[in-house]
């Protein structure tokens, strides 16, 4: 069985009503591509280090091919579109996480 992958986000966005024609495109796009918002914004603080996100989302995807490949599909990359001068910043970085043992 494949390894979960992650993409956690960071971000600040400055154009919010511009913002929510993004966020009416991605949430498809991440369904369609078998992925699941695990964090979406909320409470956080910060524990160690010096990083400040303003705000963090989480998802989930079944495997890192799954997340590349909604990534770089058409769905996500249209949405993409949506979201451009929205943020003062948008980072986003993929991972594998652990295989669940059998």
């Amino acid at each position: 069985m494949a390894a979960p992958a992650y993409l956690i986000v960071t971000m600040h966005i400055t154009n919010p009503e511009q913002y929510k024609q993004y966020m009416a495109k991605a949430p498809e796009a991440v369904k369609a591509a078998g992925g699941e918002y695990l964090v979406r914004g909320g409470r956080h603080e910060v524990l160690e280090g010096d990083w400040q996100p303003h705000r963090v989302a989480m998802l989930r995807f079944p495997s890192y091919e799954q997340a590349k490949a909604f990534y770089d599909g058409e769905m996500y990359t249209s949405a993409r579109k949506l979201r451009a001068g929205t943020t003062d910043y948008f980072n986003m970085v993929l991972v594998e996480g652990v295989a669940a043992p059998v």
